[in-house]
Parts: C-alpha cells; sequence; structure tokens
C-alpha cells in the first residue's frame, strides 16, 4: 500500500467517512476559513484528496455559494442581453474557466432564481437535461408550503445520464412539492399512438395543469455534434441528421425549431408527447437556462419564438447574442 493510500484511510478518530467527511471539510473551508493544508493536516488526508472533495461537493450542490453584491459578475452584459431582447430578466455567468461543464454553472444559477422566486405553494414546470438536474441540487430546500412540480415532457424507457423522471423527483424533494409526471414515453410509436396518449386521463390532466404553472423552466437541447439527445441514445444519429436536413437547430420541451424560431416540419414531430407550443408561450413566467456556444442557435431560436422571458446563460453566449447582427 502506498504511503498516500495510507494517507487518504487513515482518518482521525472523530472524522467519519462518506457524506459526513465531506460535510466536515466543506465547514472547515467555508465556515471556518481554514486553508486546504490545514484541514488535511488535521483529518490526516492528502491536501489533492481535501481539494477533490470540496470540488465534488460544489458539482453535487451540496455547497451552495451566493455572493452578496447588488452587481452580478457580468451586470453590464446581463443588461445589454435584456434591452436588445426585450427580456424581463437576464441572468449571465462568467465563462467556465478549464473544462468545466457549463451546465453546472448556468444550472446552479436556474436553481438560486427559482428558489427566490417561486412563490409559496407555486407551481414549477421541467423539461429534461443536465441543466435541469444541476439547477434541482442547487434549490434551496423547503417543506410544508404546497409546492408542486409538473413534468413537461414524457419519460425513456431506456435510462441515460440525465433521466427526466428523476429531475422531477429532484425538484420534488427538494421542494417538500408533490411530483406530477407525464406517464408516457417521450416518443410515441406512432402518430396514432401519440394521439391516444395525449387524450388519455393520466396524460391530459398532467398537461392541462401548464395553464397554472408560475415558473416554466426550459433547457435548450441542441442538434450539434456534442447534442447530449444524440450521445444519451436520446435520437438516433439518422433522426438527428433528418432533423438538421429539416432545417431544425433543436429543441424547448420537444418543439423543434429553426434557426429564426419556427417550428419546423418532419415525422417525428407528430409524435412528440409534449404540451402545445401556445400553452407554454402563456406561462406567466419563462425561464431559458441553457449554456455553451453549441447551444447558441437553439438560445437565439427559443428568444425568438417566444419561449424566454428571462434569460440564464454564460458569458460566451451572452456575448454572441449581444453582438449577433
Amino acid at each position: 500500500m502506498t504511503r498516500q493510500a495510507t494517507e487518504i484511510e487513515t482518518f482521525g478518530p472523530e472524522v467519519e467517512n462518506g457524506d459526513a467527511l465531506v460535510a466536515r471539510i466543506c465547514w472547515h473551508y467555508y465556515k471556518e476559513g481554514q486553508t486546504q493544508d490545514v484541514i488535511a493536516q488535521h483529518l490526516k488526508i492528502t491536501r489533492k484528496r481535501v481539494n477533490q472533495i470540496l470540488g465534488e461537493a460544489r458539482e453535487r450542490g451540496v455547497v451552495q455559494i451566493s455572493i452578496a453584491s447588488p452587481f452580478g459578475p457580468c451586470s453590464e452584459l446581463e443588461a445589454r442581453l435584456a434591452a436588445r431582447f426585450k427580456l424581463r430578466n437576464a441572468i449571465v455567468v462568467p465563462a467556465p474557466i478549464g473544462d468545466t461543464d457549463v451546465r453546472n454553472l448556468v444550472g446552479a444559477a436556474a436553481g438560486h432564481y427559482i428558489s427566490e422566486h417561486l412563490p409559496p405553494a407555486g407551481t414549477l414546470g421541467i423539461t429534461w437535461g443536465g441543466t435541469i438536474n444541476m439547477a434541482a441540487q442547487n434549490l434551496r430546500r423547503r417543506s410544508g408550503d404546497g409546492c408542486r412540480v409538473v413534468l413537461l415532457c414524457g419519460g425513456l424507457a431506456e435510462s441515460t445520464a440525465i433521466n427526466p423522471y428523476d429531475n422531477a423527483a429532484m425538484m420534488a424533494r427538494a421542494l417538500g412539492a408533490t411530483c406530477y409526471y407525464v406517464t408516457a414515453p417521450m416518443f410515441a410509436a406512432t402518430a396514432q399512438l401519440r394521439d391516444a396518449l395525449l387524450s388519455s386521463e393520466p396524460v391530459r390532466s398532467v398537461l392541462a395543469m401548464v395553464a397554472e404553472l408560475d415558473i416554466a423552466l426550459f433547457s435548450a437541447i441542441d442538434l450539434s455534434e456534442q447534442s447530449k439527445a444524440l450521445e444519451y441514445g436520446v435520437i438516433s444519429r439518422e433522426t438527428w441528421q433528418s432533423l438538421r436536413d429539416a432545417g431544425a437547430v433543436g429543441d424547448i420541451c420537444g418543439h423543434y425549431l429553426d434557426k429564426d424560431g419556427n417550428a419546423v416540419t418532419h415525422p417525428l414531430t407528430r409524435r412528440v408527447i409534449h404540451p402545445p407550443m401556445r400553452d407554454l408561450k402563456a406561462v406567466r413566467e419563462r425561464i431559458l437556462a441553457a449554456g455553451g456556444l453549441q447551444k447558441l442557435p437553439i438560445i437565439s431560436a427559443a428568444i425568438r419564438a417566444g419561449l424566454a422571458d428571462i434569460l440564464i446563460t454564460d458569458e460566451r453566449v451572452a456575448t454572441a447574442l449581444c453582438e449577433d447582427r
């Protein structure tokens, strides 16, 4: 056994393993202001291990950092973005350093926004994706105030890294909310089956709740080579290519849009189980949380389609949107 392995496994008698160790390290670092070196020496582990645990804690939402300043780090860019696209609000997070997943940063900002703005006994509608998953991890915990979470899409028969039902369940647990699922697949096998499912009571009653939403939180699914829908096998490469050939740049809640925000015509769109576009556009507060330059076309399309009156994105996307002619 190497010396490093011995150090990692040999904790002081008062130090627990697992989540308790994570909590203890975060307390020492964030609450007490101790350095990573001091913490490592105190707990008899390596500084590298302390650094790793702190990073994982931030990614998992164990640590939620609030910056008590009246000015955001990108406030000027936010003002330009809101003015140009007539948005109610824009929140721009700094561009990530290194290989940090931008979804983590944008999702965290979305979670903080919802924590501040979802009213007591409020109803939140969500779509799927990694950004939504991270938003759920960064919600301020509530209990007993009667909130509801409504999943605005169907599920996936084969589990992926980010499952729609998991997202909804995480949101509901964080908010102490009742959760409502669309008990149908994301894509029906045929258009006829899709129509039958939409007319069935379990699906119809949940989708009808769109009219009662206080907030709808949308993610943007792009159709670039980096598309998570392609990576996770949600759509095949053949379908991906045919959607692109039809002019689609991505989808918002299953509505495939071209670069100008118009719905595209494609066989898949007749099989998607989701609320109608007119119902989504009528929601009082529509938040689009999406980042990464590969999503720039679908973010722009969603704004043009009227699916975002609040945009949460990253610095690079915001700059590109403002410079786009």
